[in-house]
């Protein structure tokens, strides 16, 4: 260890410290028992005791004792602290801190520091219209919602990069460290630099249990336990114990080592005594103390404290139970408030003596609080990065490509502030973002070899091959208020879906607790997508992430479909300056045709959704039917397929539209960015059959317009779940979405049966014999599909028809 231990707490310390945690304890099982006599002024009546007995009593005496010993420690600290609850079901205790501490108060002036408040924070939890039993937004000083495990970890650490100052004390339970986003997420000791980075002070708490059943850790020996996280990098430090006065002096030992290690790490690291050096010795604190501890030690004749049966509600009957009922006032009066409160039950001055200074408390934590510290990012013109056009089709170009020296420009523009940053898991190379390697690096502080590239302890790209670990610490960096971008292939998207739907359920819940300010955005990129993973194949083939995003809250979340690079810009500016969302963006690495000069793709991009008038039959105002596309390879497949209706049947009188925003699609009342009926009908008319080339399943655009005016009109192709390794032109092919299958629909829907169409139909239906001979002879797709370019390109092109920004 760095430094001395420091020496053994005086006792009127360790005694104010055990204070503190008899009043937490008190307080936590308080607001799950009981809706009234929160004091114990009389004896307990069945009226006194809640009707519903909700929350879990087994993590709360933990988490209450490291939040006290934090307090204690902040004293020495520069800045508030950020306290994780890893296991956030733990509620009723980190409650019970910020009540105790008054930054709940600072919050919520009702929630006074008296018998009144007291009693109002008794009667709000776990209620209707009260508070969650799980720690989330409401609670001050919190970033992490906890409800699931496995993800606190995580937050931390994207909570202290580039937060020099802050502190992040994480609690990760025994049960929550066998989720697989816990188990990867100690690695991330090995992204921290400690020269600009604050620090994570994790502390693996084993109480030995989950619900029902032992845990793996909590069943493994203190000698087990270090040399399994000595492997992985770390300095062990282990407290175990049943006796609280050892404990608290074995832990405020451990804490105080710890932090001192902390301390000197980064000293020498930002004094440049460091040169050389690999991935510090980060402490952390394994702490083994009963589950349910200081509650009754049986119930029914069966063990309860050090048990599972302490997981949630340990006196289950204590309304109707006369018998559980006095166990209950039993437990309650072994705290011994009345030396805890005064009469009109305010926490006494010597308890309140103890804490550290407001602006240290961890209730005031300000990174906890993302959208107040949220500084804009400086975001760069685009117009010296977006491709020139004479003409749709006239330029081939891979959009991420262009994407990223964008994003080159975005991380030059904030270098000062330090503010944005990049997860990818080791696929930004494979994703065309590379040019950010130009300003920037990988992060790492492991030993670097001379072969290596783009690697260096002071890199802004955080590369690991584990979505877990990418979009965990990207949802702690923004947050705590900063931004930054998820670049991630299509198909293991879904990894994160359950990490996504919690961080938009924080946002939901954050918009309805009025302190809150909305955090930068969660801006997600998906490439390397279905339609050109042919070389891969089937396991590389899903857009299902789409259907997961959209079974969120609609109004946090957006996606959007790049047609081309322009586009991609245009959607990537905006989204890097939105608020109190989730950004799905969508678009493809491949050469592609490109579409829309930078001005046109603006006005789309705004608009969400336009007509393409240069692509359109004859008579487009009065169209027989629509084509519709949202995504790169569908809208490649849509235009050739108008392409061959303009050949074939040039009397033919359709509309194409492209969308950006799929939202769009919806309608007002179901999201924010839903066209109005009138702006809707005026795009797709209002009874006109459309054929929409969609990227994900079909379905989803069932779904989109199923308010809309004549829903049956739609007829949504996409993806069919018909997978291979085969040519990127045969993807379509075996999904119904190539040109050839689009325009036979087409003139279906538009009830041709004459010459012309039956012409085509001829046409298509050779071309597909064809095609399908090509890919099994020569192994390759026909020339003319890979060669293929928008005819009659003319550079005076108008643009779109009907756009009509929102």
């Amino acid at each position: 260890m760095a430094g001395e231990i420091p020496a053994r707490l005086a006792a009127p310390q360790l005694a104010w410290v055990d204070r503190w945690w008899r009043a937490a304890n008190y307080l936590a099982c308080a607001q799950i028992f009981l809706q009234d006599n929160v004091l114990l002024r009389e004896p307990l009546r069945p009226e006194h005791v809640k009707p519903r007995l909700l929350g879990h009593w087994g993590t709360s005496p933990g988490l209450n004792l490291l939040y006290a010993h934090l307090l204690r420690a902040a004293h020495g600290l520069h800045a508030a602290p950020l306290f994780v609850a890893g296991p956030g079901h733990g509620a009723p205790a980190v409650l019970a801190n910020v009540w105790l501490e008054a930054s709940y108060g600072a919050v919520r002036p009702e929630m006074t520091r008296d018998a009144a408040g007291m009693l109002r924070l008794c009667r709000m939890f776990s209620r209707p219209g009260g508070v969650s039993s799980h720690v989330g937004p409401h609670i001050p000083g919190s970033l992490h919602e906890g409800g699931e495990l496995g993800y606190g970890l995580l937050h931390a650490y994207g909570a202290v990069f580039d937060n020099p100052d802050l502190l992040a004390l994480a609690v990760v339970g025994d049960g929550e460290a066998e989720t697989g986003p816990a188990s990867g997420a100690w690695k991330s000791i090995h992204f921290v630099n400690p020269a600009r980075d604050g620090a994570v002070l994790p502390v693996l708490h084993l109480n030995g249990y989950r619900i029902a059943a032992p845990t793996v850790l909590g069943r493994m020996d203190d000698v087990q336990i270090a040399r399994s996280f000595q492997g992985m990098g770390f300095r062990v430090l282990t407290v175990a114990g049943g006796d609280p006065s050892t404990v608290h002096e074995q832990l405020a030992e451990a804490m105080d080592a710890a932090i001192s290690h902390i301390h000197a790490i980064q000293a020498d690291w930002r004094a440049g005594r460091a040169q050389g050096r690999s991935t510090p010795d980060w402490p952390l604190i394994v702490l083994r103390t009963p589950k349910g501890w200081t509650g009754p030690r049986e119930v029914d004749g069966l063990p309860m404290e050090g048990s599972f049966r302490a997981h949630q509600v340990p006196l289950p009957r204590a309304r109707e139970d006369a018998v559980q009922r006095a166990q209950l006032e039993a437990w309650l009066r072994s705290y011994l408030p009345d030396t805890l409160f005064d009469a009109a039950g305010r926490p006494l001055p010597d308890l309140l003596a103890g804490l550290p200074p407001e602006n240290l408390l961890p209730g005031n934590c300000r990174h906890a609080d993302g959208g107040r510290v949220r500084l804009d990012l400086q975001l760069p013109a685009v117009e010296g990065i977006a491709l020139a056009l004479a003409a749709p089709g006239a330029v081939q170009a891979e959009s991420t490509r262009v994407l990223g020296a964008w994003l080159r420009e975005v991380f030059r523009a904030n270098t000062k502030t330090g503010n944005f940053r990049m997860f990818c898991p080791d696929e930004l190379v494979s994703n065309r973002l590379d040019a950010v390697f130009e300003v920037t690096a990988r992060c790492t502080l492991q030993p670097v070899d001379a072969d290596d590239e783009h690697l260096s302890p002071d890199g802004r790209v955080l590369e690991v091959l584990s979505e877990h670990c990418c979009e965990g610490w990207l949802e702690g960096y923004v947050l705590s208020g900063r931004h930054g971008l998820f670049a991630c292939y299509e198909a293991f998207a879904p990894i994160v879906d359950s990490m996504v739907n919690q961080h938009v359920k924080w946002l939901k819940a954050a918009s309805e607790v009025p302190w809150r300010r909305p955090l930068p955005a969660l801006n997600i990129l998906l490439t390397s997508h279905t339609w050109r993973q042919d070389h891969n194949g089937y396991s590389h083939q899903g857009p299902g992430f789409i259907d997961n995003v959209l079974n969120r809250k609609h109004s946090h979340v957006r996606v959007y479909l790049a047609a081309d690079a322009n586009t991609l810009l245009a959607v990537a500016q905006h989204a890097l300056q939105s608020t109190g969302r989730v950004n799905l963006i969508i678009a493809g690495k491949q050469h592609m045709p490109q579409w829309l000069n930078l001005d046109s793709a603006v006005r789309h991009c705004a608009a969400g959704a336009g007509r393409w008038a240069w692509a359109e039959g004859a008579g487009a105002d009065q169209p027989a039917m629509v084509l519709a596309a949202a995504g790169d390879v569908p809208t490649l497949e849509m235009l050739a397929a108008a392409d061959l209706l303009r050949r074939f049947v040039p009397d033919l009188a359709f509309r194409v539209v492209n969308v950006v925003n799929l939202l769009a699609l919806a309608h007002p009342l179901d999201h924010p960015d839903g066209m109005p009926e009138a702006d809707f009908d005026a795009l797709f008319t209002p009874d006109r059959p459309v054929l929409f080339a969609f990227h994900g399943y079909p379905h989803v655009i069932d779904g989109l317009v199923h308010a809309r005016r004549q829903p049956g009109r739609f007829h949504a192709e996409g993806y069919r779940e018909e997978g291979a390794t085969t040519t990127p032109f045969d993807m379509v092919v075996r999904n119904r979405l190539s040109r050839y299958q689009l325009a036979a629909q087409a003139l279906e829907l538009a009830g041709r049966g004459d010459e012309r169409a039956n012409a085509l139909r001829e046409h298509c239906d050779a071309k597909l014999a064809e095609h399908a001979l090509c890919i099994r002879t020569r192994f390759d797709d026909m020339a003319e599909i890979r060669d293929w370019r928008w005819p009659g390109s003319q550079p005076s092109w108008g643009g779109f028809a009907d756009e009509k920004p929102r």
